[in-house]
């Protein structure tokens, strides 16, 4: 008997207690029951509600069309004014659907728990968004690469944000005409790089090569003067670019004018220029720098410019003389352009 008692005590408690958790539920989504007494009221409400917020984004956009001739500021104040809008909207249409704050917070609490397991990938978006709009990493027209992508932004959203590609199979990041969509979310897990945000200039590097039989001390000269011609009043602009990047980040450099490294490849002497360019103009001032090149060394008689070629090298008879081999004894020792009994140049004698 006191088994039995204490058994339906136990049921009558579970069941008090689903009880409970029912009429909380109903608490909660009871204004939402089709049919109820202020259903009609309710929906009615909320179209005049998102009706309004249509109407004034309206005529909010028309004024500023009126008065804001630059499109970025328009593009700003149209992307502003939806988020603002739809914002508003659902604050007037939770509270009409809703009675009381403390009934809002609880399925708000609800719903998010819910939403950040089944919408992970859009919740990240819409973080990474924040952190854009916040951090400004990059702005429209900011030309960045992230991951494997790269291009100018022309676009932010709040789930991705849109890339003019440049490079891939086009060189010297020209564009290729192709709108990338990236996921904000890549902002937290890819490497970005910014190539016109703080200091608007990059470096580019010209591997010039000649042979090794060229005068490349005069040909380094060239490059130089060259090289200091078409910089014109970039190294002055880069200065002052430096110095206002420098009051938000640590960036210095201790010299902006161009320089000429010398190297030697395999197939002749390297004198590599590097000079500084805006990104966008990257592939017009390495046009110019190669015709001055060109028309200079074309000047010159003792410059070559050097391809790759194979070559037969015979030391004993090339080379500085105290650097070559010793002829063997089966060799002619006579110099091949010294003359033999018969006028000719003496040779080597047949294998």
């Amino acid at each position: 008997m006191l088994a039995t008692a204490a058994f339906q005590a136990g049921d009558s408690a579970r069941a008090n207690g689903a009880a409970a958790q029912a009429d909380r539920w109903f608490e909660v989504l009871g204004p939402l029951s089709i049919g109820g007494p202020g259903t009609v009221r309710n929906l009615v409400l909320s179209i005049v509600v998102v009706v309004a917020a249509v109407v004034l984004r309206r005529l909010l956009l028309r004024s500023v069309d009126q008065r804001v001739a630059e499109a970025r500021a328009r593009y700003r104040w149209s992307k502003t004014s939806s988020y603002v809008a739809f914002l508003i909207a659902t604050i007037f249409i939770l509270a009409i659907w809703f009675e009381g704050l403390g009934n809002i917070g609880t399925f708000l609490g609800l719903l998010s728990a819910g939403l950040a397991i089944a919408l992970r990938d859009p919740v990240a978006d819409l973080a990474a968004w924040v952190f854009i709009m916040t951090r400004r990493p990059f702005d429209l027209g900011d030309r960045v690469q992230i991951g494997d992508h790269a291009g100018d932004v022309i676009d932010i959203r709040i789930f991705q944000f849109s890339l003019l590609e440049i490079g891939n199979w086009v060189d010297a990041d020209q564009s290729t005409g192709r709108i990338i969509h990236v996921p904000n979310a890549f902002v937290f897990s890819k490497s970005l790089a910014n190539y016109t945000a703080q200091f608007e200039y990059i470096w580019n590097e010209i591997p010039i090569l000649i042979t090794f039989e060229s005068n490349w001390r005069k040909a380094k000269q060239l490059v130089e003067g060259i090289a200091a011609s078409q910089a014109g009043d970039v190294v002055e602009e880069a200065k002052r670019s430096m110095l206002r990047a420098s009051r938000r980040v640590l960036i210095y450099y201790s010299t902006l004018t161009p320089a000429v490294y010398t190297s030697v490849q395999d197939s002749g002497v390297c004198l590599t220029l590097r000079h500084l360019c805006r990104p966008r103009q990257r592939r017009g001032s390495s046009q110019s720098i190669w015709e001055a090149v060109l028309d200079a060394f074309a000047a010159e008689q003792d410059i070559d410019l050097a391809y790759p070629t194979q070559r037969l090298y015979v030391n004993p008879l090339e080379g500085k003389p105290g650097a070559r081999a010793p002829l063997p004894d089966e060799w002619d020792r006579r110099r091949p352009t010294e003359p033999d009994g018969t006028g000719q140049p003496g040779t080597p004698p047949p294998p």
